[in-house]
């Protein structure tokens, strides 16, 4: 669905002796999910300034969806935050594909002087790229030309990363591969979590962006911004659902980067087998693994190396190399998630052996 933008002239004949105010930039935002809203909410901010030189003169982000648990069609989070601003309807795009005709049409009559993207979702094309004045420039989490592609903090922290950043970027047909206009770099935590970290690295890529708006505007961003090293450019592949699976046939914190890189989407899973010694029931379990730590200082007997025992709050799932997962938090399917300690108790002392 594209949501088309129309104009309307007025004659007048008479000329009016007040001097027009100067004519303010056209901007266009590109993003979809709701990490990128701050970054629009900036820039909005920014426009409103008494000395902005520019304006945000339309968005584009991915069609409505199914979302939520009621599985209605709504807007994307960055629609839905333009729609309560005030952004007239006809100035928000989605097409299917950024190449779309029509698309492109209606986006020339806006005369756009810079275009701007924070998580959009689409693939720009040359035709798109040749459209506004200054070009485009994205927002990356991640410092360039390091996690290229689109999922460049859930990877990062699988890897375990000791620090990481934001760049601005101009966009060109190779993925995440123009100039670098400017980073900052951060260091990351070994206790957060994707989502966290994805909202943290955009807030500061938009004030990053406001900063250095004035000098794009002005051209010499263009020839500030450094070419990437592509020798030393590393990739961020889509995360897909069947990486959710915990094996604990690897190091405990390879494990625990893991957690925290697909915390949200996809998660994290595994699957236990509860023992029903008076019976000699079996019963394998499906756990959502929610949140976790390295367990420092913990020795494994040998004996319980199949097994998952519980200490001082939390289950303890024995690892590669003598290593052990603390696993803080845990859901059954279709169930809220809960601690531990209540997931322990509902065992009623039945024994709980990893698969």
């Amino acid at each position: 669905m594209i949501l088309r933008r129309f104009i309307c002239y007025n004659a007048s004949s008479t000329v009016s002796s007040i001097a027009p105010s100067p004519k303010k930039k056209p901007l266009i935002f590109l993003g979809s999910p709701q990490v990128s809203v701050s970054v629009l909410e900036a820039l909005f901010n920014a426009s409103n300034a008494p000395n902005s030189s520019f304006e945000v003169a339309g968005i584009v982000t991915q069609p409505p969806s199914r979302r939520d648990r009621g599985k209605k069609v709504l807007p994307s989070p960055v629609a839905q935050y333009a729609l309560d601003k005030g952004l007239p309807s006809d100035l928000i795009f989605s097409p299917e594909k950024a190449g779309d005709e029509a698309f492109l049409s209606a986006l020339r009559e806006l005369q756009p002087e810079l275009c701007i993207t924070a998580a959009y979702g689409n693939i720009l094309p040359t035709k798109f790229l040749k459209i506004p004045v200054h070009g485009t420039v994205n927002i990356h989490p991640s410092l360039l030309p390091l996690y290229r592609g689109a999922a460049p903090v859930q990877r990062a922290l699988q890897d375990g990363v000791p620090e990481t950043g934001v760049s601005l970027a101009f966009t060109v047909r190779k993925l995440d591969a123009g100039p670098v206009i400017a980073s900052k770099r951060f260091q990351v935590d070994d206790l957060i979590k994707a989502p966290e970290l994805l909202s943290f690295l955009f807030s500061e890529g938009s004030n990053l962006l406001i900063r250095e708006l004035p000098s794009i505007f002005d051209g010499s961003a263009k020839s500030k911004a450094a070419p990437q090293d592509d020798s030393k450019a590393t990739l961020a592949p889509k995360i897909a659902p069947d990486e959710a699976w915990l094996s604990f046939d690897q190091e405990a914190f390879v494990l625990h980067n893991k957690v925290r890189a697909f915390a949200g989407w996809p998660g994290t899973r595994a699957k236990v087998v509860v023992l029903d010694e008076k019976s000699g029931q079996q019963n394998v379990l499906e756990l959502k693994i929610m949140s976790t730590r390295v367990c420092k200082d913990l020795e494994i007997q040998d004996s319980e190396q199949d097994y998952v025992t519980f200490k001082k709050g939390s289950l303890i799932f024995p690892c590669r190399g003598g290593t052990a997962l603390e696993v803080l938090e845990v859901q059954l399917p279709g169930k809220k998630a809960i601690n531990a300690a209540a997931f322990w108790n509902g065992l009623r002392g039945q024994k709980l052996k990893k698969l």
